[in-house]
């Protein structure tokens, strides 16, 4: 499978910690709640992408983690919230910082509480080479047939630390199918397809091949 250009996003990492004031259930105007402070910011994150990136950009902000409290009757001292996000170019990157910061603070301060943010800056985007790429493309048809080869795979979301040789070496990262009826990475059923190795092993070295004399 193969894509040229931006072909897979960058990805950041955003720790949120609202400390609200603890109390008991039975007397919430007595506390300073950062259930309902986390929940309305996770709402209001919804918005980042929908409301504030070009519909022409991809994004993606998930809230993959709340949590607050342990048990029914008492309301917890504080909330934390991590969210992961996506983008493929850095000016989407930087107003999505921006955005969740904001929206982070205004609603503490709208409820009298206080947050922390920890945003930690992750993969930078994917960008293959056209040039690496025509050619990578090239051996794969001459390997395995046309009818096999993806030549058009459209960009996805998730990242990879490949990236970073990207940014110093013109390159392709591309993808090698498992087979049909197979599940996908980070799923508990996945089972690596054995039949690849011949196919990956002979790709490789027909790349080589073909790369190295248009070195010399």
């Amino acid at each position: 499978m193969f894509c040229g250009g931006a072909f897979m996003a960058a990805c950041d990492t955003v720790d949120v910690v609202i400390d609200g004031y603890g109390g008991h259930a039975a007397r919430p105007h007595l506390a300073v709640d950062p259930t309902v402070i986390g929940s309305q910011l996770v709402m209001a994150l919804q918005t980042v992408v929908s409301r504030s990136v070009d519909p022409m950009q991809a994004a993606v902000v998930t809230v993959g983690s709340f949590n607050a409290g342990a048990v029914a009757n008492v309301i917890p001292g504080s909330a934390h919230l991590q969210v992961s996000v996506r983008s493929f170019d850095t000016q989407t990157r930087k107003l999505i910082e921006a955005r969740i910061r904001t929206l982070a603070k205004a609603h503490a301060d709208a409820h009298s509480a206080r947050v922390e943010i920890d945003y930690v800056p992750g993969y930078p985007v994917l960008v293959n080479s056209r040039k690496e790429t025509d050619l990578a493309l090239a051996v794969a048809r001459e390997l395995v047939g046309e009818h096999r080869v993806i030549s058009d795979f459209a960009p996805f979301a998730g990242s990879e630390d490949f990236a970073y040789y990207l940014q110093e070496k013109p390159g392709c990262f591309l993808r090698l199918g498992n087979g049909e009826h197979s599940c996908t990475l980070h799923n508990a059923s996945y089972d690596f397809n054995d039949d690849n190795l011949t196919v990956g092993a002979a790709y490789w070295t027909r790349l080589v091949e073909q790369f190295l004399p248009l070195q010399q």
